[in-house]
């Protein structure tokens, strides 16, 4: 079973930071190219970033270049996104998964990350 466990979101102020965490199982993590994900209300589901198996590329959506970075710990399955100097737009439900197109079925729960003053 592919299993994605995203933690770390929350409630915090425009300017702040937060550090998303995603744990996976049932997927050959090392040989995967992994991105994150967010949905808004109202919005479709749209990439944020993504990186390749062994970490030296990476690919960030334009309104998040230079505040946010993907990283991966190969060794525990585990991929991470920093944000830093959150706005209000970045407001949405966080996701990990395979970059590409994933299965509806393979979706996580997600994160909520909030940003509001």
């Amino acid at each position: 079973q592919v299993q994605l466990e995203e933690s770390g979101g929350g409630l915090v102020q425009p300017g702040g930071s937060l550090r998303l965490s995603c744990v996976t199982s049932g997927i050959s993590f090392r040989l995967a190219a992994m991105a994150w994900y967010r949905q808004a209300p109202g919005k479709q589901r749209e990439l944020v970033a993504a990186m390749s198996p062994g970490g030296s590329r990476t690919n960030y959506a334009d309104s998040v270049k230079g505040r946010f970075t993907i990283s991966r710990d190969n060794a525990k399955n585990t991929m991470y996104l920093q944000m830093n100097s959150l706005k209000a737009e970045d407001t949405a439900v966080y996701h990990c998964n395979l970059q590409g197109a994933p299965p509806d079925g393979s979706w996580g729960q997600g994160t909520q990350v909030t940003v509001s003053a």
